[in-house]
C-alpha cells in the first residue's frame, strides 16, 4: 500500500476494522487478499462481512402430492399459434 497514493487511507480504514471484527478476522482476510494478489482495503473489508452472513437455508422439502406428474414442456409453437389467433 506504500506505492498507492491513498494508502495511507486505506490502512486507516483496516485498521479500523479491528475495532468491529477483531484483530484475529482482519489478520485474516490481510492473510487471504494477499494470497489472491489483491491489497485494497474495500476487498480486504469485503472478507469478514462475507464470513459474517449466514449461508442461506436448505431448499424445504416437497411432499410427494405437491410435485408435479407431469413436468412441462417447452412448446414456442403453441404460443406462436395463440399469438397469430389474437
Amino acid at each position: 500500500m506504500l506505492g498507492s497514493s491513498d494508502g495511507d487511507r486505506e490502512m486507516v480504514k483496516i485498521l479500523g476494522a479491528v475495532a468491529t471484527e477483531g484483530v484475529p478476522a482482519v489478520q485474516k482476510a490481510c492473510a487471504e487478499a494477499l494470497d489472491q494478489g489483491v491489497h485494497s482495503a474495500p476487498v480486504i473489508l469485503n472478507i469478514p462481512s462475507r464470513r459474517r452472513d449466514p449461508e442461506p437455508p436448505p431448499l424445504p422439502l416437497i411432499s410427494p402430492a405437491l410435485q408435479l406428474t407431469h413436468e412441462p414442456k417447452a412448446d414456442c409453437a403453441r404460443y406462436d399459434l395463440l399469438r397469430r389467433a389474437g
